[in-house]
């Protein structure tokens, strides 16, 4: 691989150029999943249809098909393990809703508020194990170990995420902890099975899960700081959700840290549950923005952006590479 430097700009990306390239293998994905999201049972693919035809926009999937596209391969069994990883994303997502209770997803009523949350148990565990099945399909012991080590990984995140909440003394260290296990390592994960089915080299291997670890990370940061600084529309979710939930993001780590002993009193009561009215969500945007708690989020965003556009800097340029540099512009842009 000969270097090369592309600079993270400003301005409003797009993920279109991503979603163009991939097309044609999203189709092929898209057929996958469909197919193997059926289940004698009916409420299986009707709850899981509810996620999956949600609007999400398959960032995951379409980053295993890009990172083989930049590399070259021509085959098509990154179809079926993109799939796979559309599958343990989205039965992470059933899972996650269960355990913050939320109500809404990318706009919608989520699962657990309409079908209950056995339910949204029972099918996330049945999309892990349709997941796994394409693994095992695959028949690539070093994929399986990849995908399989990523769920671990994300299931320990979730679980940090768990015990880490309603406690103000969680510093960063283990906030970037937390967003790369429950969120970086699938990205990581994704990349970097296609250079394993395109039979690469380790170095490219390594280059690819880089740039998704250090996307999947600017990804988080970006969806912390954007709760704070967007609404329900936007978001997707209900606005203040984590505010609400005691989670000790970047952006009240930061403003807990630069506040004056008033208002490090009151982020210790709003992480502890006893400040969670509309008008101590409105305080609390007031507290991240004064202390430019949110601009500092998204410029460690741009940071961690930056270095996912240098881990695949030595590949060759194209068509491929142009699109996933701007994917990461795409996920920084998005708290502007």
């Amino acid at each position: 691989m000969t270097a090369a430097v592309h600079r993270l700009r400003a301005g409003q990306p797009s993920l279109d150029p991503l979603m163009s390239l991939v097309q044609g293998d999203m189709n092929a994905v898209n057929t996958v999943i469909l197919g193997r999201m059926q289940s004698e049972i009916p409420l299986i693919p009707e709850l899981a249809g509810h996620l999956i035809a949600g609007g999400g926009k398959r960032m995951r999937p379409m980053l295993t098909l890009s990172s083989a596209r930049l590399i070259g391969y021509t085959g098509t069994r990154h179809h079926r393990l993109a799939a796979a990883v559309e599958f343990i994303h989205t039965a992470t997502l059933l899972h996650d809703d269960v355990v913050d209770g939320s109500d809404l997803r990318r706009g919608k009523r989520t699962a657990n508020i309409i079908w209950g949350n056995p339910a949204s148990v029972l099918v996330g565990d049945f999309l892990f194990s349709r997941s796994f099945e394409l693994m095992v399909e695959d028949g690539s012991l070093t994929v399986l170990k990849i995908l399989s080590n990523a769920s671990a990984v994300i299931a320990e995140g979730e679980v940090n995420q768990l015990t880490a909440a309603r406690r103000i003394d969680i510093g960063e260290d283990r906030y970037l902890d937390i967003i790369g296990a429950k969120t970086a390592a699938l990205f990581a994960a994704a990349c970097r099975i296609a250079a394993v089915v395109a039979e690469r080299p380790e170095a490219e291997e390594r280059a690819l899960d880089a740039y998704g670890r250090n996307l999947g990370i600017a990804f988080q940061l970006v969806d912390d700081a954007i709760d704070y600084i967007s609404d329900a529309g936007t978001m997707g979710k209900d606005a203040g959700d984590d505010f609400r939930e005691g989670k000790m993001t970047l952006p009240v780590i930061l403003a807990h840290a630069r506040g004056n002993a008033d208002e490090r009193r009151f982020w210790k009561d709003a992480v502890e549950g006893r400040r969670a009215s509309d008008d101590d969500f409105a305080h609390a945007i007031v507290l991240v923005r004064r202390s430019r708690a949110v601009d500092d989020t998204v410029a460690r965003a741009r940071h961690y952006g930056q270095r996912a556009i240098d881990a695949i800097g030595g590949f060759g340029g194209g068509r491929a590479k142009d699109a996933m540099v701007e994917a990461v512009e795409f996920a920084v842009s998005r708290a502007y």
